[in-house]
C-alpha cells in the first residue's frame, strides 16, 4: 500500500498494526428486507512512528449510522467527569461554554448549565470548550485539534475526552477500530499533539467507561501536574507507541472471531437457544470475521428504535426490540457492548436467560 499520511503529524513513518480486511461498513444497517450483498471496505490501522498516533488508514464510507439510544454509563459518566472538573476550579460560574458533540449523541451542555456556565451561539469563542468523543470522527486530526485550540478565550481550558488506546491494547478491543473513526489516542500522543496546537496538557482523568477513557484538561498557559505525568509514563511503559505491542490487537482479533463462532456452533449442537443484544458497529467486525450469520445467531435486540427492523450490515442478522427479545424467552443472551449489563439487566427483570459477554472471547457473567 502506499505509505499514509500521519492526519496528526503529517509524517509518513509508521507501520500497520492491525489488518481486518475488507469489511462492510460499520454503521450502515440496512433494511431487514434489503438483500446484500452489502459493500465492503477495507479497514485497517496504522500506527505513526513520529507522534505515535493510531489512526484508520482510509475511509471510502459515508457516514450513516441510525440514532442509538445513549447508555446510562455514559450519562453517569458524564456527570462524574464534570463534577471532577469543576471540583478542580476550571468551570468557573458564567463562564462561556462550546461542545464538539459525538455524532453518536450525548452532550454535556446541560451539565454545565447546571453550574453556572452559558452556552455560546455558533462557532463563538468560549472560556470552556468540551469535546467528548468528537474528535475521533475527524479525518484531518491536525486541523481539528486546532480549529478547537483556537475557539478558546484568553484564560479558557479545552476538556478532551477520548477512548484510551493503552485500554484498547490492554482489554484486547481490536473491534473499537471502525470506519468513522478516525483516530485512536494513547494520553502521550495526546499530549503532543496538543503542544503542536498551541495548548499545555494540565491535567487528566482517567474512568472506566469502555474499559478505560481518559479526559484532559488543556490550556494556553500552566504545566503538567504529577498525576498527568505519572499518566504519559505509565501508558508508555505499556508500549502504546511500540508497534509490535499494538500489533498484539491483530492476534486478538484472529482469536476472539474463532472462539465466537466455536462457541455459538457448540451451542447449536448443545441444543441452546442464542439471541444477541446491542447491535453496536463494533459488533460488525466481530461477527463478520467470526463468519456468524442468522443460522447461528438468528437475531439481535436494541433498544435504538432507529435500528429496529434493519440488520446489521454484513451479517445480515436481523435487529428486534427488547421486547421481542422477552419473547422469544432464549437460553442465552449474547451481549456485545459490556458497558450495557448492568443497564439492561436492571430494564428486563423477567428475562432469565444467562448473559454472556461476548468479546474478546464468550464468557458467562
Amino acid at each position: 500500500m502506499l505509505t499514509p499520511v500521519c492526519r496528526g503529524c503529517r509524517a509518513r513513518a509508521g507501520e500497520l498494526v492491525l489488518d481486518l480486511g475488507v469489511q462492510p461498513a460499520c454503521d450502515d444497517f440496512p433494511p431487514a428486507g434489503a438483500r446484500g450483498p452489502d459493500p465492503t471496505h477495507p479497514l485497517r490501522m496504522w500506527l505513526c512512528a513520529n507522534c505515535g498516533l493510531a489512526q484508520l488508514v482510509e475511509d471510502s464510507t459515508t457516514p450513516a449510522e441510525p440514532r442509538a439510544v445513549e447508555p446510562a454509563a455514559l450519562v453517569a459518566q458524564a456527570a462524574d467527569a464534570v463534577a471532577r472538573v469543576a471540583a478542580a476550579g476550571l468551570l468557573p460560574e458564567g463562564a462561556s461554554a462550546a461542545e464538539y458533540g459525538s455524532p453518536h449523541g450525548g452532550s454535556w451542555l446541560s451539565l454545565l448549565a447546571g453550574r453556572g456556565l452559558r452556552p455560546v451561539d455558533g462557532d463563538a469563542a468560549a472560556d470552556v470548550v468540551v469535546d467528548c468523543f468528537g474528535l475521533m470522527h475527524e479525518a484531518d486530526q491536525a486541523e481539528a485539534l486546532a480549529a478547537r485550540a483556537a475557539r478558546l478565550r484568553p484564560g479558557g481550558v479545552l476538556l478532551l475526552q477520548y477512548h484510551s488506546l493503552a485500554s484498547i491494547v490492554r482489554h484486547g478491543q481490536w473491534n473499537a477500530l471502525r470506519h468513522g473513526h478516525f483516530a485512536y489516542y494513547s494520553t502521550p500522543t495526546v499530549v503532543d499533539l496538543l503542544t503542536a496546537a498551541g495548548l499545555t496538557a494540565r491535567t487528566a482523568w482517567r474512568f472506566d467507561l469502555y474499559g478505560g477513557t481518559v479526559l484532559v484538561a488543556a490550556a494556553r498557559e500552566g504545566a503538567p501536574d504529577d498525576w498527568l505525568r505519572a499518566l504519559v509514563a505509565e501508558e508508555n511503559a505499556a508500549g502504546v507507541r511500540d508497534p509490535v505491542v499494538v500489533r498484539g490487537l491483530q492476534h486478538t482479533a484472529e482469536r476472539s472471531a474463532a472462539a465466537l463462532r466455536d462457541w455459538l456452533v457448540r451451542a447449536a449442537a448443545e441444543g441452546r437457544t442464542v439471541l444477541g443484544y446491542g447491535a453496536a458497529s463494533r459488533a460488525v467486525a466481530l461477527l463478520c470475521r467470526a463468519g456468524v450469520g442468522p443460522d447461528l445467531l438468528p437475531s439481535i435486540a436494541d433498544a435504538s428504535p432507529a435500528k429496529q427492523g434493519r440488520r446489521m450490515p454484513g451479517s445480515g442478522i436481523p435487529v428486534i426490540s427488547p421486547a421481542d427479545l422477552l419473547a422469544e424467552d432464549p437460553d442465552e443472551v449474547l451481549l456485545f457492548l459490556p458497558d450495557l449489563l448492568d443497564e439492561v439487566r436492571a430494564a428486563l427483570p423477567s428475562l432469565t436467560a444467562r448473559w454472556v459477554v461476548g468479546e474478546p472471547e464468550p464468557r458467562v457473567v
